[in-house]
Formats: C-alpha cells, sequence, structure tokens
C-alpha cells in the first residue's frame, strides 16, 4: 500500500502512465478505426455485389421474362460453379422455381433489403452464413440473390485476431517506450538531485552534468551551475572573511591575556585580583570561541581528511571515558561506554574524540538531575552511529532545531559559561565523515546521534 502510494506520489511515476496511457489510447484508436473501416468497407461491398446480382436477374426478367430470368440463374451458377452465389426464382407461395435453395427462408419476406442468415445450398451438408436480399416481381413471383459470406466473416475474425496481436504488441511497445522516456527523465533528475546531495553535504565545486544538446534539461544545469559557481563564490569569501577574523584576533586576545596575567602578578589589590581573573575568564572564552569557530570553517571546507585512519570504535570510546571519567564523578554521574568488539572505522581521531567530548561536557553541563551518561556504537549498514546519552531533563522536540543552530542557546542555559558552538562543531565533525547529528528522547534525558560513514569489521 505505501509503495503504491510513493509510486502514484511520484512525478515521473505520473509521467510514465500518462505516457503510456495516451500513447495506448492512440494505438489502440487507430487499431480499432482500421479495423471498423475495413469491417464497414466488406460490409458495403459485400451489399453491392448482391445488390448488383439482384438488379441484373430483375432486368433479365423484364427483357426476357420467365425463360430468360431462368437461364441467367444458370448461367450465374454454372459461371461462379456455386461458390459464392445465392439465387432462388419461386412462385408466389415460395415454391422454388430456379436457383441452388431448397425452399425459400420463411423468415425473408419479399422486399427484404439485407439480411445476414444460416441456410443450406442445394447439395450443402452445413448451413452457411449469407447476405440476401429479396424482390417482389410484378407477376407475384419471388427472386431471392445473395453471396455467401463465410470468407468474408472468415476475413472479419483474421483482421479482429491480427488487430488483437497488434494492439497487445502495442501495448508492449507502448509501456517499453514509456519506461524508457522515464527512465532518461529519471537519469537526469537524478544526476540533478545527486548534485543537490553532494552541495548540501559541503562540496560546493559539485556541478550538474550538462550534454550540449541545448534542451531543458542542458539549460536548467546551466542556471543550476551559475548559482552553484555563484553560492561558492560568496560562501568562499565568507570562509576568507570568517577565518581571517578569526585567526587575526586570537593574537590580540591572546596579547590581551598576557597582558591581563601580569597585571595579575603586580596587583595586591583583591578587588582588582577577582576583577583580572573574570576578565581572563572571558578573554578564555573568548579564545576557545575563536578556536571552534576556526576548526568548524574547517571542517565544512573538507580540510582534514587527509588525517584519516582506521581505528577500532572500542577503543576511542574507552579512551573518552578514561579522559572524562575523573570530570564525570566530580559532577556525581557514571560515565560508561559500549561497543561492539571488532567495530572499526576511518575517521579523523582527534576531531571525533574532540565532538564526543563537547558532547560529554553538555551532558554533565545540563543534564542536571540525572547520574549516568553513556557512550555507545552501533552499525547500521555502511554507517557507524556514535550515541551519547543521558537521563537528565533533555530538550524538547520542538527546540531541537534550535539546539543546533550556530551559536544558538536555549534560555534556561544562559546563565551558563558557553559559547554555542558545541553542537555545531559536532555537526561539522560529522559532516566532514560523510554524516549528520540527530537529536533524540532517551526517556528520559537527550540522545544525541553522530552518524559518521566507513564502518568496517576485523
Amino acid at each position: 500500500m505505501m509503495l503504491g502510494t510513493t509510486l502514484f506520489r511520484s512525478t515521473t511515476a505520473r509521467f510514465v502512465l500518462l505516457a503510456f496511457v495516451l500513447q495506448f489510447l492512440v494505438t489502440g484508436g487507430v487499431l480499432v478505426f482500421v479495423q471498423e473501416a475495413s469491417q464497414r468497407a466488406l460490409a458495403a461491398e459485400q451489399r453491392e455485389a448482391v445488390g448488383e446480382l439482384r438488379d441484373e436477374l430483375t432486368a433479365a426478367w423484364r427483357g426476357s421474362g420467365d425463360e430468360g430470368l431462368r437461364q441467367l440463374i444458370r448461367a450465374r451458377l454454372e459461371i461462379t460453379h456455386g461458390a459464392v452465389a445465392v439465387i432462388l426464382y419461386a412462385g408466389p407461395d415460395g415454391t422454388p422455381i430456379a436457383g441452388n435453395l431448397d425452399a425459400w427462408p420463411t423468415v425473408i419476406p419479399p422486399g427484404t433489403r439485407w439480411r445476414t442468415i444460416d441456410l443450406y445450398r442445394v447439395g450443402s451438408e452445413r448451413p452457411e452464413r449469407m447476405g440476401v436480399t429479396a424482390v417482389s416481381l410484378p407477376d407475384g413471383k419471388r427472386l431471392l440473390a445473395g453471396h455467401v459470406i463465410e470468407s468474408s466473416l472468415r476475413l472479419v475474425r483474421v483482421n479482429e485476431e491480427a488487430g488483437l496481436g497488434a494492439l497487445v504488441a502495442a501495448l508492449a511497445l507502448t509501456l517499453l517506450g514509456a519506461l524508457v522516456i522515464g527512465r532518461v527523465l529519471s537519469s537526469r533528475i537524478e544526476a540533478i538531485t545527486q548534485t543537490a546531495g553532494a552541495v548540501g553535504d559541503g562540496a560546493l565545486a559539485a556541478r550538474v552534468p550538462v550534454g550540449g544538446s541545448g534542451d531543458a534539461f542542458d539549460r536548467l544545469g546551466l542556471s543550476i551551475n551559475a548559482m552553484l559557481e555563484r553560492i561558492e563564490g560568496l560562501v568562499s569569501q565568507l570562509r576568507m572573511i570568517t577565518d581571517g577574523l578569526a585567526h587575526d584576533l586570537r593574537s590580540p586576545v591572546t596579547r590581551m591575556k598576557v597582558l591581563i596575567e601580569r597585571a595579575a602578578a603586580e596587583t595586591q589589590d583583591d578587588n582588582a585580583l577577582a576583577a583580572l581573573e573574570r576578565v581572563a575568564q572571558e578573554a578564555d572564552t573568548l579564545l576557545r570561541m575563536l578556536s571552534t569557530a576556526l576548526q568548524i570553517s574547517r571542517a565544512e571546507a573538507g580540510i582534514g581528511r587527509d588525517r584519516f585512519s582506521e581505528i577500532e570504535v572500542a577503543t576511542l570510546l574507552e579512551d573518552l571515558v578514561e579522559i572524562y571519567g575523573p570530570l564525570a564523578e566530580d559532577n556525581g554521574f557514571v560515565l560508561d561506554a559500549s561497543s561492539p568488539p571488532g567495530l572499526h572505522a576511518t575517521l579523523h581521531r582527534e576531531f571525533i574524540s574532540q565532538a564526543l567530548g563537547n558532547l560529554i561536557e553538555n551532558a554533565l553541563k545540563y543534564a542536571q538531575g540525572g547520574s549516568s551518561i553513556a557512550l555507545s556504537a552501533r552499525e547500521d549498514g555502511s554507517q557507524i552511529i556514535l550515541t551519547v546519552a543521558d537521563d537528565g531533563p533533555g530538550i524538547p522536540p520542538e527546540r531541537r532545531a534550535e539546539a543546533l543552530r550556530r551559536f544558538g542557546r536555549l534560555d534556561p542555559s544562559r546563565h551558563l559559561a558557553g559559547s554555542g558552538l558545541g553542537l555545531s562543531l559536532v555537526e561539522a565533525a560529522a559532516r566532514l565523515h560523510g554524516g549528520d547529528i540527530r537529536l533524540g528522547d532517551n526517556a528520559p534525558g537527550l540522545r544525541v546521534d553522530l552518524w559518521i560513514s566507513g564502518s568496517s569489521h576485523m
């Protein structure tokens, strides 16, 4: 049911169905028209032939009387050898006088213009389908003229069978043509979709392939490529400005911190020392923000992939527990880790460690009231999911997107120290590894899943 609904909602599938229906209707309509036209033409030809025979016999009676009509009947039956001609010259009561029928058909009154009927001819062992017409002569006698149309009916059946076969073949060819058209359209659209996906993953240099045909898809591709070039240029300029600004600010902030430390060492005033310590803390916070912003910018630019290496995931998590375990205990939490044995991944160890460390620090800072923080890893196809889960208050579903926004901080956390870049750094790390970050409900608490590509077992 779900598959059928998905296919029906697919624009390509609807287009293929529409093309198939239209082509089938056109082909079927042409075949039906040809068949009907052939049958009408054949029926008209039969009526015309029977009408000519009737007129010829009637003219013979008028010109030569009874004897002349008999002679013409014998001559016509001898010429055709009784193959198709049906003639009966009968008296007023229907008694046969000449012809190749034994009796006048009771269902054919004189004056019948055209009728098809099954009758026995003289010497025939089975009835035959005939098309006949009947007239009443001025002296009261009757004249019936007709043709056997068995062969015409066989031809009609052959035409119907041929039309049905052609319709089936047309159905198959039409479906094949519609599928080919849909496949061509899907491949062109898929190329655009893949380019958009690559750009969404940070590969701003990706472009839509252009075949040079100049069709609508080529024009669309050229327009998208021009837009992507513009976006790439603007993003590159923004990154250069951001990187340059962050890099340039680090030096004066560092000098300011050195001056604060010197001033703190030289002063004896307790109030001044307290003020200088607060300023030093703010300087440290600013330096961390600048360093984090630089890391995020470099990760988004793809810098760092040359430092990927294959590591054992369980060892990575155990190292994090060893580093952050004492800090967790000091804050009243139990930090543990679990991972399938033999699970390996190709990743930037330092960057992933820092991202997971940020998540642990966030849990220690914001999961007040909780008692445990769990690190875990699991495999999902070709991806590994690294999870940090706590049992604190968590984040409401409607505010999780806000928490992922750069410099985004939820209101209850604004009184705590921080820059709002922690989750942004985690997201940048995930994107560098071809994945993403997802916030979920740990029931209770927050679960943060870090999806990365490139899993393997050894």
